[in-house]
């Protein structure tokens, strides 16, 4: 069985409303974030696992514009990003010849406090990010305020500036209420694995309605289904 414990999002801060609690818990919950806009750095479970997508822009707020930059490599090997299949249609899509000019587009950009959000798409394990790439990218999104998430696709978690680092990939869809055999929300298995400020933990979780909630693990899950659809 899913815990039915949700995150509510609103405004600039986060706080969690528990509905019922039948795994037993007694605490609030809500998907860790940084008090305040900067840097997070995504790891994509696999390199040509686009799920990462639906779990960062679940996170983006306000209806200024979208800068999304991608590296030339990561657009071969995982595909450019589709405006149609995005929430938002306020998007500045940049395509980077390699991964130093990426990182000088997204610097540029968070300089620019006219943005809802950036997010940087880099291939592999480039020599020009590192620590003082990372550092810089930090320091401008804090100094303007717009958050800045740097997407790492086939890469290794060397050392980095960034206040949060997750490892995210695509888990199963939950079960369709109106029809059994068709996929359901979008699921994640997310990672915290370095945070300032917060510990470190690991979390299978779903969208619905604009707030992320618990879901129970896919095998416990199957189970509960399978009772619900033979109940």
């Amino acid at each position: 069985m899913a815990a039915d414990l949700s995150l509510v999002a609103g405004g600039g801060s986060r706080a969690a409303e528990i509905r019922q609690l039948p795994s037993g818990l007694r605490d609030r919950w809500c998907l860790p974030a940084p008090p305040s806009p900067t840097l997070s750095e995504l790891f994509a479970a696999s390199p040509r696992d686009g799920g990462w997508a639906g779990f960062v822009l679940a996170q983006v707020r306000g209806e200024k514009p979208l800068l999304w930059v991608q590296e030339r490599m990561a657009i071969l090997e995982s595909g450019r990003a589709h405006p149609p299949g995005l929430p938002t249609q306020n998007l500045v899509h940049v395509e980077a010849r390699d991964a130093r000019d990426a990182l000088w587009a997204m610097e540029e950009g968070l300089r620019c406090s006219a943005l809802s959000c950036v997010i940087g798409e880099i291939w592999g394990d480039p020599r020009v990010l590192d620590f003082t790439a990372t550092r810089r990218l930090a320091v401008a999104s804090e100094r303007s305020g717009v958050p800045c998430w740097l997407v790492r696709l086939g890469g290794s978690a060397n050392l980095s500036g960034a206040r949060m680092r997750w490892r995210v990939g695509s888990a199963p869809s939950l079960l369709n209420s109106l029809d059994g055999r068709a996929p359901g929300l979008p699921a994640w298995d997310a990672e915290l694995f370095r945070a300032r400020g917060s510990p470190p933990g690991r979390w299978s979780i779903a969208r619905e309605a604009g707030c992320f909630h618990l879901v129970a693990a896919p095998g416990d899950r199957a189970l509960g289904e399978e009772q619900r659809l033979t109940g």
